[in-house]
């Protein structure tokens, strides 16, 4: 099934730079894809430090709880990830196999099995043959031909209509520190800690410890605040490796005021990333922004946010360019959170359509109704009940997200 570029593609990838102590190679096993590569493999450098965050998923995959304890053992050796094939309920053969692609992996990268986080994605509950990837990971050509970050972020795709990649400078001690990342991801995206799959890289000196706190806390409000489709992927992965070869002493506190620059340089890869996996939903024409504010708390207006995101009649509503309110109302409402009807007030972009519980006496549906013909569409709900506010985002519902799950199975 040929899939039609997103609206939202870039014209290039983004120029990003080598990461000093990272290593990537792609291999095309046409297992499940033709003329694309499939399988990507990472070597780290001796000593790199890895924080994880993984789907919440009851029924996650075998690639997710190998690589949970690789986290767990401080694993820093590499990393092999496989598109086409999620290796989800599989049973044991599939823990297996996720043994034997680690053993496959670590014979090239010259480490254990056990220092070689796994990771796959594609289809549900089809048994995955090894005989492919095995062939791959002996070839010279994965050897010898390094592979930059736009193959790499193709290797790992699925449903993406582009591979997607970002990159920030930050600095620590007045030493330049290099971000980069890539992700995949356009459906069975509502993550519980992150996106599909998604890794990212920098030379920074950090600790383990303030790398997963950084990492845990950013997804909350990156990767765990995007949602395309309400469902949970078995699968959803986010790594960040640190190779700790730039030159400034290392940072061990996460209070450590010299992190400021890093946080943000992070915060802004990951929140780039995070969008690109929203503008590439599957079907989407519209990227849409949805900001809660005067909930009870945080995560009261996050709870309404994505009540409003993963609404389809609010998300089919946006697709015919209809600025219908009220659907809002009804998603707020049914979201469980506390709220006052006649506190309520709802704005489309600078649009001020309702408020207290009622319609603004000042709304104007042709100015709306042009506004609603945006790419780019904004939601915002006070609530008039306290300080807390939250901000997610999703994309409208049209027809080819249906003719993509109907049709096609990545």
């Amino acid at each position: 099934m040929n899939l039609k570029p997103s609206p939202f593609a870039p014209k290039c990838f983004p120029e990003m730079p080598q990461i000093d102590g990272i290593d990537f190679w792609v291999a095309e096993t046409g297992a499940k894809y033709k003329n694309r590569p499939d399988i990507l493999l990472a070597k780290f450098a001796d000593g790199s430090a890895v924080a994880g965050v993984f789907t919440k998923s009851s029924a996650p995959g075998a690639p997710v709880e190998w690589s949970k304890t690789c986290l767990q053992q401080a694993a820093c050796g590499g990393l092999l990830v496989n598109a086409g094939n999620a290796n989800v309920f599989t049973g044991k053969k599939g823990h297996e196999d996720v043994c034997e692609m680690a053993k496959f992996a670590a014979n090239v990268l010259g480490c254990f099995g056990e220092d070689v986080y796994i990771c796959s994605t594609g289809v549900i509950g089809e048994p995955l043959d090894l005989g492919p990837i095995k062939t791959a990971l002996q070839s010279n050509s994965l050897q010898n031909a390094q592979a930059d970050w736009e193959q790499a972020a193709q290797a790992i795709s699925t449903t993406d209509t582009y591979p997607k990649g970002a990159q920030a400078v930050a600095e620590i001690d007045g030493v330049p520190v290099q971000i980069c990342g890539i992700v995949k991801g356009s459906g069975m995206i509502a993550p519980d800690m992150a996106t599909m799959l998604g890794f990212v890289f920098t030379d920074a000196n950090i600790s383990q410890s303030v790398l997963q706190g950084l990492l845990s806390k950013l997804c909350e409000t990156t990767f765990n605040a995007i949602t395309v489709d309400s469902d949970t992927s078995t699968s959803d992965t986010v790594l960040l490796t640190a190779t700790k070869a730039a030159d400034h002493g290392e940072i061990t506190n996460i209070e450590d005021p010299r992190l400021n620059s890093f946080r943000q340089a992070l915060d802004h890869v990951m929140r780039d990333l995070s969008h690109q996996v929203i503008k590439d939903g599957e079907g989407a024409q519209k990227f849409i922004e949805i900001q809660v504010s005067g909930a009870v708390t945080d995560a009261a207006a996050k709870n309404i946010a994505m009540s409003i995101a993963n609404s389809p009649l609010v998300k089919t509503a946006i697709a015919g360019e209809d600025a219908n309110w009220g659907r809002i109302v009804m998603a707020v409402g049914k979201s469980g959170e506390k709220a006052e009807r006649d506190k309520l007030a709802i704005r489309f972009g600078d649009y001020v359509l309702a408020y207290d519980g009622q319609r603004a006496a000042d709304y104007d549906e042709a100015l709306v109704s042009t506004y609603m013909k945006h790419s780019d569409i904004v939601i915002g709900v006070e609530l008039g009940m306290g300080s807390g506010c939250f901000t997610v985002w999703t994309c409208d519902l049209t027809h080819g997200y249906i003719e993509i799950n109907a049709d096609y199975r990545s």
